[in-house]
């Protein structure tokens, strides 16, 4: 059996190959199903997540913001760097209401031979700050 970092170099980076994804994947019929479109080192997404994933009434689950953030910030990196998260910090400004309209944006802000640096911000779809993330990721295929 093959180890983690071998299992994860071995596969294509193809987000077609990901369509079970939790957070992105278009065929997980529970899922998010995030869109990421990418600009360089960043990724952006709007969405709207639904009562199926709130915690509080009407508020999206802590867990939920969390994985979206997470995500985001793989984003900057991912297709071109393969990583998986090994540090990340959350910092919840404010509730985050069901059935609206948000954005999530993450930018890579370094890159070491070994670990990738990432930061995201969740947003109202007017700007209000919801949840701001940082992360590391420790890169499985340095090139």
């Amino acid at each position: 059996m093959l180890s983690w970092e071998k299992k994860l170099a071995a596969i294509d980076t193809t987000q077609e190959l990901f369509t079970s994804c939790f957070a992105c994947g278009r065929d997980n019929p529970v899922g998010l199903k995030l869109d990421f479109k990418k600009e360089g080192n960043e990724a952006r997404s709007e969405f709207t997540i639904s009562e199926l994933y709130e915690g509080w009434y009407g508020f999206i689950h802590g867990g939920i913001i969390c994985t979206i953030l997470d995500e985001a910030m793989a984003y900057t990196y991912f297709p071109e760097t393969k990583g998986v998260t090994a540090k990340a910090e959350f910092r919840f400004r404010q509730p985050a209401p069901v059935g609206v309209p948000m954005v999530v944006t993450a930018r890579l802000v370094k890159k070491t031979r070994k670990l990738l640096t990432a930061e995201a911000t969740l947003t109202l779809d007017d700007g209000t700050i919801i949840a701001e993330s940082t992360s590391q990721a420790y890169i499985v295929n340095p090139k």
